[in-house]
């Protein structure tokens, strides 16, 4: 969080979902680090590329998004939520191109195009034979078969959902806190355990009014199977920085961008006195080496200059 709040512009910032249909979610369930990682790609690139078209925004812009491959039941859901500044920089790096306010991007245009790169990824690994089958789905191992499978598809509405911006960027920083970390359930939806049954509160979408908050009472191993569901591959990172929010560019271009909207980093969101001249890149805040929790900063000083605490009683007490 420390990290992202240095990231953070005084603009409207958006929350875009792509979610993939249940036919690919099940080949998703068998092929995690190379479906998820292609939908993290189609996701991106989607609105990379229509943020980037004339008719649209013309510009290139910047992204945090976030797997989830959960529902309120722990079925399995893959999806990613997007965070996006609303607004990006033209080819020249010229200004500020703002987006609408209010408005994004097109979500028809957005869910065509993510339809169309996230297939012709997935065929593409199905050619290069990176991609494996299992139990019921063994058959689309065979081209044809797999073709099939997917025809109906390329006709059919992709969800992606963009919900209205957030109240500011303190909101989304507030949203990031308690959402990018989560698993597939919270402890405080848990309602009784035991060793023959897990009961627990769920969301049920199908209600449009009322009260959509259920309980659900699963056999204890039908609860850790769904539960295990959502580990991922080992390695696999579940929080990406695409455009000018990537990591190797991102202090550079937050940069750049405060410069043309003429503000200034708030108070707190500086970066610690000499944290540029770490050749290693470290996070101000890291980890005891001996207890493992956050270090915190108590003093800067320059080279040369000796440390209060290594200072003469007098000094200190001056």
């Amino acid at each position: 969080m420390q990290a992202r709040i240095e990231d953070l512009l005084p603009v409207e910032y958006f929350h875009v979902v792509f979610t993939l249909p249940a036919q690919i979610a099940d080949i998703a369930f068998q092929n995690k680090a190379e479906v998820y990682g292609l939908l993290f790609k189609a996701s991106a690139q989607t609105l990379l590329t229509i943020a980037a078209d004339p008719k649209h925004l013309g510009a290139r812009i910047g992204m945090t998004s976030v797997l989830h491959t959960w529902g309120s039941a722990m079925t399995h859901h893959p999806h990613v939520h997007v965070i996006v500044p609303g607004g990006g920089l033209p080819p020249d790096g010229s200004r500020w191109v703002a987006c609408r306010p209010g408005f994004f991007l097109p979500v028809k245009v957005l869910s065509r195009l993510f339809r169309r790169l996230f297939l012709e990824g997935l065929i593409r690994l199905h050619k290069t034979g990176k991609l494996a089958f299992f139990g019921k789905l063994a058959g689309l191992a065979d081209p044809d078969a797999f073709a099939s499978h997917l025809a109906p598809l390329r006709k059919a509405s992709w969800v992606v959902y963009a919900k209205l911006p957030f109240g500011g960027p303190e909101a989304v920083l507030a949203y990031l806190s308690r959402y990018t970390h989560r698993v597939a359930i919270s402890n405080h939806r848990l309602v009784s355990a035991d060793a023959d049954t897990v009961a627990f509160r769920w969301k049920d979408y199908r209600i449009k009014r009322g009260d959509r908050m259920k309980t659900m009472r699963l056999p204890t191993d039908e609860f850790i199977r769904r539960f295990l569901i959502h580990v991922l591959p080992s390695g696999f990172h579940r929080i990406r920085h695409t455009g000018f929010l990537a990591n190797g560019i991102r202090r550079d271009r937050i940069a750049t961008i405060r410069g043309l909207l003429d503000t200034e980093p708030k108070p707190g969101q500086t970066p610690v006195e000499g944290e540029s001249d770490n050749p290693a890149g470290l996070d101000a805040h890291q980890p005891c080496p001996k207890c493992g929790g956050a270090m915190i900063v108590i003093e800067t000083f320059t080279r040369g200059q000796t440390p209060r605490s290594r200072a003469p009683p007098w000094e200190n007490a001056a």
